[in-house]
């Protein structure tokens, strides 16, 4: 028996998107046309690929072993594309990193520094929110997405996230106040300046707090750590956040770090979709110890 890849390419369109119509719309074909060829499919591989429920089509056991299959096929077809559109010349390689918009730029240029004087090798970072980067990760237009948060992949979006560092989170106030005791007597009766709610380290700052039956004073909440550490420095307030973000200012005496929080960390992760090749320049950045990059940022430029 000989494969129809047409019948397949039809068939993996209309299993993505769970709808006949939709598919058929954006294949620029009839509906009816588009159904006689999934017939086609199914006659000559002898089992039926969908149950109808509703308007909707579901796929069969055989549906699902078929549309992996599929699945494999035409995402290694849409990376050969990508790979050929993106110009890349022989003997340059091109690696394409997406950043969430929120991530400290201190992590982002000590993870990439191995790689920012080859002069064989072009550098494309971009960034955006995290369901834009997500997009275009699937789409073979990145090659790997820097993110405070891991992402859960699935059959159609193969995503794997990787914990490559983590640091700790600190209580960080103007220098020279007489502060004693542990963190809780740091905290009470001031105002904070901390992340937003859908943070990472907010979220397990807030779970510390309720531990202990704290309730912090929160002046703002500010999703960008750029941002907290200017607030930070011209209002006076106390702020949560890595001691990395303010390294300039606490070297210059400005601000102070008054001890870590137990159990609040900032994590950073590396997020990559499965694929039959790697390239050099991803593998040498995956393959650096958390060591050795959180130390050249601890020595880099501020955010």
């Amino acid at each position: 028996m000989k494969l129809n890849y047409h019948h397949l390419y039809y068939f993996w369109k209309v299993a993505r998107t769970g709808h006949l119509t939709r598919a058929a719309d954006s294949l620029h074909i009839s509906q009816s046309a588009l159904s006689g060829q999934i017939r086609k499919l199914e006659d000559s591989l002898g089992h039926d690929l969908f149950i109808r429920e509703g308007r909707r089509l579901k796929l069969s056991e055989a549906g699902r072993m078929a549309f992996s299959y599929a699945e494999e096929i035409f995402r290694q077809g849409e990376e050969l594309t990508a790979l050929f559109a993106s110009g890349a010349q022989p003997n340059r390689e091109i690696l394409r990193i997406g950043a969430v918009a929120t991530l400290s730029r201190n992590f982002q240029e000590g993870f990439l520094q191995p790689l920012l004087n080859r002069e064989d090798l072009e550098l494309s970072l971009q960034s955006s929110h995290m369901d834009e980067l997500l997009r275009r990760l699937s789409a073979h237009r990145l090659d790997l997405i820097l993110a405070n948060q891991a992402v859960q992949g699935d059959e159609q979006n193969p995503w794997r996230s990787r914990l490559i560092a983590k640091q700790p989170v600190s209580i960080i106030g103007p220098r020279g106040i007489d502060v004693q005791g542990d963190f809780v007597d740091v905290l009470r009766g001031r105002s904070l300046i901390v992340p937003g709610p859908d943070n990472n380290i907010r979220q397990a700052f807030d779970q510390l707090c309720e531990y202990h039956r704290l309730r912090p004073n929160i002046a703002a909440e500010v999703d960008d750590m750029a941002m907290m550490r200017l607030l930070t420095r011209d209002t006076g307030h106390f702020a949560i956040m890595p001691p990395v973000v303010v390294r300039d200012e606490m070297k210059s005496g400005t601000l102070a770090d008054y001890g870590a929080l137990p159990g609040v960390f900032e994590e950073f992760y590396a997020i990559s979709i499965r694929r039959q090749f790697e390239t050099p320049a991803l593998r040498e950045l995956l393959s650096q110890t958390q060591d050795n990059y959180l130390t050249r940022t601890l020595i880099g430029h501020s955010d």
